[in-house]
């Protein structure tokens, strides 16, 4: 592959950063130069040792020369390849995306696409990312962008909003815990091995993170009719209150069993392609009580433990043995490699819809089946869901649209507009308005 020119904004980051690393030191045919550009600038200084460690420790050294740069200009010059990866704002804007919108009693397990919670996000991030598209349209015109950051539709439809002519693309693994599920329903339904993820062909529709798979197959075997067998099975969905309730208590907000997944096959034609977590926030009846989401064994993701992990990410001291290089579940070197001209690939995108999603209009961000060759994004045209989710999903891309040009046009009346939208909005008009006006409050952007 040729050499390569990266830039990582966020690359002060201890999580996606750090695992884009050890993904390019695993994939021996990239070669080139990793710059490392974050606000926080000790914090990319840091990440230099980190690179340069990791690189040495997957007998890579040599391979990229990485640096830190403290000047956005000086970081995107020159680039190939641009990475988006960071958090707008601190953590603590976080409380008023979750701890907020619970005191009316709006609950949110993930609070950081849709609801309240997800609407805010959006109010920080978005100006940031209108800046980073004009900035990228004066350094590096010509160069590919990655965006990793949520609300990933939002984020995403920003570059285009303020640099139409950008070559960008959102990255989400939502979809291949999907696959991961479906492999391991494979090894059971035929007694076989399980098949790596990348096994499993969907045809998939929608918006991040909530998307819908109308197709599955495995070596060219209908899935569709032993998942639509399961979804109607009513043993299927025991009660996993006792499950949820543990995996509170050992923290494992991630886990989920792919329930409320399924209910969407059940009740309205198409498999959930996003975790439960997700999932549950863009319709109203997951979200009643806590009592009724751990009935499907999801449990929400709590602010105070958001806050400690921060806290625990800024102060990590990264052992050899963390940096140890695998075979990963994320696709970001597989993209750069494949947009570099060295292979093709096929897989989930977000991206500017041209026809693939039919019954959005045309200019929407949508996530669905891509081909990706040298220099060159082509979506494929997704199967259409049945009309009950193309509603659904049509009202969450009307939302984010109203989102999208509030923000980009600083009406905060039509962003209030959006929030009264919001299928998890069930105040009066009168309390609405009310936690809206504290939420713009807490959700100003400090770091």
């Amino acid at each position: 592959m040729k050499e390569t020119n990266i830039c990582i904004i966020g690359g002060g980051g201890r999580l996606w950063a750090i695992q884009f690393m050890k993904d390019l030191a695993y994939n021996t045919m990239t070669h080139g130069t990793l710059v490392l550009y974050d606000i926080d600038k000790q914090a990319a200084r840091n990440n230099v040792e980190v690179a340069e460690r990791t690189f040495r420790i997957n007998n890579s050294e040599g391979r990229f020369k990485v640096e830190a740069r403290d000047e956005i200009g000086d970081a995107l010059t020159g680039c190939d390849l641009v990475i988006i990866s960071l958090e707008p704002g601190n953590t603590e804007c976080r409380y008023g995306d979750i701890v907020l919108p619970e005191e009316y009693g709006i609950l949110e397990s993930v609070g950081d696409t849709t609801g309240p919670g997800g609407l805010m996000r959006a109010r920080r991030a978005l100006p940031i990312f209108f800046d980073l598209a004009k900035q990228i349209e004066t350094y590096c015109p010509n160069a590919w962008v990655i965006n990793y950051t949520n609300p990933m539709t939002l984020c995403t439809a920003a570059l285009f909003k303020a640099f139409p002519q950008i070559k960008a693309l959102g990255c989400c693994h939502e979809v291949f815990h999907t696959q991961t599920f479906l492999a391991k329903k494979v090894a059971q339904w035929f007694d076989v091995p399980q098949p790596d993820r990348r096994e499993i062909m969907m045809d998939i529709t929608g918006v991040n993170h909530f998307t819908f798979v109308t197709k599955a197959t495995w070596n060219g075997i209908d899935l569709m009719p032993r998942l639509i067998e399961l979804a109607k099975d009513p043993s299927t969905y025991q009660d996993e209150t006792e499950i949820a309730q543990q995996r509170l208590k050992d923290e494992k907000w991630f886990d989920c069993d792919q329930l409320i997944a399924l209910s969407f096959l059940r009740d309205f034609g198409a498999l959930g392609a996003a975790g439960d977590r997700h999932l549950s926030e863009f319709v109203p009846w997951f979200l009643t009580s806590d009592e009724q989401l751990w009935k499907f064994g999801v449990i929400r993701t709590p602010y105070a433990w958001r806050a400690r992990q921060a806290k625990e990410k800024r102060e990590r001291v990264f052992k050899d043995e963390d940096l140890q290089a695998t075979l990963s579940d994320e696709e970001g070197v597989d993209i750069m490699r494949s947009l570099m001209g060295d292979r093709t690939l096929v897989t989930n995108i977000n991206r500017v819809n041209e026809g693939q999603i039919s019954y959005l209009p045309k200019g929407r961000i949508v996530e669905s089946n891509g081909i990706i060759t040298n220099d060159s994004i082509r979506p494929i045209m997704a199967s259409d869901p049945p009309l009950g989710v193309q509603n659904l999903i049509r009202r969450v891309s009307d939302v984010q649209e109203m989102t999208l040009e509030a923000i980009y046009t600083q009406d905060d009346e039509l962003l209030f507009t959006a929030f009264l939208s919001d299928p998890l909005m069930n105040l009066s008009i009168d309390k609405a308005r009310e936690l809206f006006n504290k939420m713009m409050k807490a959700c100003e952007l400090k770091y």
